[in-house]
């Protein structure tokens, strides 16, 4: 920066501008270098037997290319199927996760998924020739051992990470709570609260691979005694043990060794949570704060994940224009509409059915005039302007006739107007409107706004076309 200092009261030929712009940008990125995604770095295998199946089983994990993601593979069946490692495959949620891909099943993912999630794993394949992995001790801690056996082989595409910027929250209403807040790094902050209040404890951290090994792998899985035997009923934890496990009687421990940590039952509530959550399908930057998870929300958590990320990232949906009806483009639509700048909320007309419906599109951007008032900082567009928008569009419908040319449509009311979500910059609005009925020169309206195929604003609408 030395040079910009010397540089900064002198005149520069263009040459000499963007020559130090170059060096600026290559210092820029030197300093900053891009995250990239890591696969492991050989294929590595363990064995063991299953907690819930009580099976034998090898677990063998592989490399997989950049974008694999996480997927299961079960070479003890016919044609091998994979499972992905998604939320949209979870099937059960009972003491474990269990995904399905029609009859095949794969039970208690939550560990292997947690372990190469937290030691920066991006992509690997997971096969098995049995149902469920091995349970090992009853933490994370055998397969942090198995990646670190072979290593991690960084790959040639970007890291996929989706900051977090707003508040998202889940609750059961059984009293179990997970909220999600923006945070520059990756961190879980959980309170376990057992039966009665037993054994109520608090673990807070970042997450990183070094964190991860030492704080969140080793911890091990536990049950309260009195679950055991409904457990067993239904079939489940026939691979069960105090060398696998931590069994609570009252306010007794019973297991192989003593506790690992004063608080190992809310690490190993952390440890499922970051297992489950990566189901759906993106690692994140943000705080995860939850009382009593489980698996049932964690994955809940998870599926809202995936759907505010699909929002978010989904493109303007392909429409069909129907045959012989023209689209009506900006210019068009200042002919018919009367309104300018500020206050032109349609930038095009892209159907029509007949003479009674037809579908606007507004583009909303950052440069729109009201974004710096509402709200600085959090930009929403208001509620009355996408109403204003519905109206707009319905009187494009009566507009366009002859015989109203060069009216203008005043609002008369506006009833059962709902707003279901914030239209935000970037966000591309379809306003549709339904003409009812109209009655001389009174209109009524059906309308709706929607912002990638989900329904942000409706409304019932009145107006009234006068003569300019």
């Amino acid at each position: 920066m030395d040079s910009v200092w010397k540089l900064k009261n002198q005149r520069m030929s263009p040459k000499m501008e963007l020559k130090l712009a170059k060096s600026l940008i290559s210092q820029l990125n030197h300093s900053m270098p891009t995250e990239m995604q890591h696969t492991i770095a050989g294929s590595a295998s363990l064995e063991g037997t299953s907690l819930h199946t009580g099976q034998k089983v090898t677990l063998t994990i592989k490399p997989a290319e950049a974008d694999h993601g996480f997927k299961f593979r079960r070479v003890d069946l016919p044609d091998q199927p994979f499972i992905d490692a998604d939320v949209s495959k979870v099937q059960t949620v009972e003491r474990a996760t269990t995904l399905a891909e029609g009859s095949v099943k794969v039970h208690t993912v939550e560990h292997i998924i947690s372990a190469l999630t937290g030691m920066g794993v991006d992509n690997a394949l997971i096969e098995m020739d049995a149902n469920e992995p091995p349970i090992g001790d009853g933490s994370s801690a055998p397969y942090v051992e198995l990646i670190k056996s072979v290593g991690l082989q960084e790959q040639d595409k970007p890291a996929k990470v989706w900051e977090i910027r707003e508040p998202i929250h889940f609750d059961n209403k059984r009293g179990s709570l997970i909220t999600i807040v923006p945070d520059k790094g990756f961190r879980v902050s959980v309170t376990n609260v057992g039966p009665d209040g037993r054994f109520t404890q608090y673990f807070s951290s970042e997450v990183t691979p070094e964190i991860y090994e030492k704080e969140i792998a080793p911890a091990r899985t536990f049950v309260y005694y009195e679950d055991v035997k409904p457990l067993l009923d239904k079939g489940l934890i026939k691979g069960g043990s105090i060398e696998n496990a931590v069994v609570i009687r009252g306010e007794e421990i019973m297991s192989k060794e003593p506790m690992r940590f004063s608080n190992e039952f809310a690490r190993h509530k952390a440890l499922d949570l970051i297992g489950d959550l990566m189901l759906g399908g993106k690692r994140i930057t943000g705080h995860v704060i939850c009382v009593s998870p489980g698996h049932g929300p964690n994955t809940e958590m998870a599926k809202i994940l995936q759907t505010e990320y699909t929002r978010m990232r989904s493109m303007v949906p392909p429409l069909k224009i129907p045959e012989g009806e023209a689209v009506l483009d900006i210019n068009d639509v200042s002919k018919i509409l009367p309104h300018r700048y500020p206050f032109l909320m349609v930038d095009r007309v892209v159907d029509f059915e007949g003479d009674s419906k037809c579908t606007g599109i507004k583009n909303v951007t950052m440069n729109e005039p009201y974004f710096p008032g509402h709200f600085p900082d959090h930009p929403i567009m208001p509620g009355v302007l996408q109403v204003e928008a519905m109206a707009q569009v319905a009187s494009i419908l009566m507009l366009r006739k002859p015989e109203n040319q060069g009216k203008i449509g005043y609002f008369m009311s506006a009833d059962n107007v709902k707003w279901r979500r914030p239209v935000l910059p970037g966000d591309t609005l379809f306003i549709e409107a339904e003409i009812l009925k109209i009655r001389r020169n009174i209109g009524f309206a059906s309308c709706r706004c929607l912002v990638n195929g989900e329904v942000v604003s409706s409304g019932d609408l009145k107006f009234a076309l006068l003569d300019n």
